[in-house]
């Protein structure tokens, strides 16, 4: 059974007795419970403040009991309430200072996507679409361009003509980029590169959405969200390497 985190020493802190385990050994505690977890997703909360391993001399992390506890905890609060990780870290850090957790009934919440959606009542809805003109007014664009956008793959239209609302950001980007000289055809790459990216973030998600746990099953969407997110970040600090630039 799970305990609850307590107070004191920082959570990434060994005391006494506590035994060292590697991330590796931490992956295998954790799957029985979590066959989806990986030593990414581990890195990842890391990453986000929600635990905090020793480090070794030579960098190697070194997990506690207690920090895989918190991890649980963590993975659970995301797998049954589904919480964002802004939410989990305010309940970790109520837990510190000694308050009960305050979670929502257990179970799939209704989630806010363009109205509600909640797992138990089948398909997400599908995201607010466009039109045409819209699209062109929002990108300060005209047909020209955006027929040009579309031959080179960067927009595509669906069978009613719509496109999806994140195609606004799409044409708007493309056309600051077109101000420095940037033409659609040089921006195959990126797609190309885009595309990628989408494949390897399905090949995680995929055994998740076909397993068997119907829980399982919904988290593949938070699953999908957080990869894609780590996969921006990666592509802009690759960039920024490669110009020596930093952004931020």
């Amino acid at each position: 059974m799970l305990r609850t985190p307590t107070g004191g020493a920082g959570h990434g802190t060994a005391t006494g007795g506590d035994t060292l385990m590697s991330i590796g050994t931490v992956l295998a505690q954790l799957r029985d419970e979590f066959p989806e977890v990986t030593i990414s997703k581990i890195r990842f909360l890391e990453t986000e403040g929600l635990v905090e391993p020793r480090r070794t001399p030579s960098g190697y992390r070194k997990f506690t009991a207690r920090d895989v506890e918190r991890l649980a905890l963590v993975l659970r609060m995301q797998r049954d309430h589904y919480l964002p990780l802004k939410v989990i870290r305010e309940q970790l850090d109520a837990l510190e200072r000694g308050e009960p957790l305050q979670l929502p009934a257990q179970g799939p919440q209704r989630e806010l996507f363009d109205g509600t959606w909640d797992p138990a009542e089948g398909e997400r809805p599908t995201a607010a679409r466009i039109g045409r003109a819209e699209l062109l007014a929002a990108a300060e664009s005209g047909e020209e361009d955006l027929a040009e956008w579309e031959s080179y793959g960067l927009l595509t239209p669906d069978e009613d003509g719509g496109y999806d609302s994140e195609a606004i950001t799409v044409a708007r980007l493309v056309a600051d980029l077109g101000r420095f000289g940037l033409e659609p055809r040089h921006l195959r790459a990126m797609k190309a590169s885009a595309e990628r990216d989408a494949g390897l973030v399905e090949q995680v998600v995929a055994p998740l959405r076909r397993h068997r746990n119907p829980q399982t099953r919904a988290h593949a969407e938070a699953t999908t969200r957080e990869l894609a997110a780590l996969s921006v970040r990666l592509h802009a600090a690759l960039v920024q390497t490669a110009l020596g630039v930093r952004l931020h």
